[in-house]
């Protein structure tokens, strides 16, 4: 399992194509991850067109490796397909809600990682991107997702044309609690956040951004408050606009 140690980002590729036959039986292994109610709740679009990458790529910021990708996977909650099945066998299907929608959103979740994990062992390279859920009404008109379907994960593919370096993570005391969840005080956001503040790189970016804090970073310029409404409300209008919401 060196290769989840050595995990990073990969977001340069090479030439050389991804072989169908391997995508497929990549997708088909991932299928062995844990599904609610063994429903399988998900479904993956392949894009590897070049005009389709360029229709997904505004709704991914044009973040130049949507369209510099071999593949891009675009990874969707999905109660459509087992919606239709229970009409078809005369049930009678109660799935048009949100909580429907998180055990879809978790069950993509969990095969998408599930697929990392697969393609990175086999060499792959890839990127999640994070910006799936920001502007989704426009992955789902340019993907023609149906009612019942939402996309929760977008990955670009390919085989790396790059080795970049790891970006940092909390140690383990900042993530683990034993038995209950223990008090988060400014003791131990000192200890769990000291090496990451302490970072050169990290150092640099507060300086270049003109902040006090690394936190401020977060706050004031990546992830701000007015964008993080704006974006929510946008999520609930393709919750709404997919059936899951009422």
């Amino acid at each position: 399992m060196d290769f989840v140690q050595n995990r990073r980002s990969i977001r340069q590729y090479t030439d050389r194509d991804v072989d169908d036959a391997l995508l497929n039986r990549l997708l088909e292994e991932a299928e062995r991850t844990q599904t609610m109610g063994n429903m399988q709740l998900y479904s993956v679009v392949v894009t590897r067109s070049a005009e389709m990458k360029q229709r997904l790529a505004p709704a991914h910021f044009n973040q130049p490796m949507v369209t510099g990708a071999p593949v891009v996977l675009t990874f969707c909650a999905d109660f459509h397909r087992a919606t239709e099945w229970c009409r078809l066998r005369k049930a009678d299907p109660g799935y048009d809600n949100f909580l429907s929608f998180m055990n879809a959103a978790t069950d993509a979740l969990l095969y998408c990682q599930t697929f990392c994990t697969l393609a990175e062992a086999e060499g792959l390279g890839l990127c999640f991107l994070g910006t799936t859920v920001y502007q989704p009404l426009a992955i789902i008109e340019a993907l023609r997702l149906p009612q019942l379907v939402v996309p929760v994960a977008t990955i670009t593919l390919g085989w790396p044309a790059e080795h970049p370096a790891q970006t940092d993570r909390l140690p383990l005391t900042a993530v683990r609690h034993d038995e209950v969840y223990a008090p988060v005080t400014p003791a131990t956001i000192e200890r769990d956040y000291a090496a990451k503040e302490a970072l050169p790189e990290n150092r640099e970016f507060v300086r270049i951004n003109g902040t006090e804090t690394l936190a401020q970073i977060f706050t004031d310029i990546r992830y701000t408050r007015r964008d993080n409404e704006a974006m929510s409300d946008g999520l609930f209008e393709a919750l709404r606009h997919q059936g899951f919401l009422k």
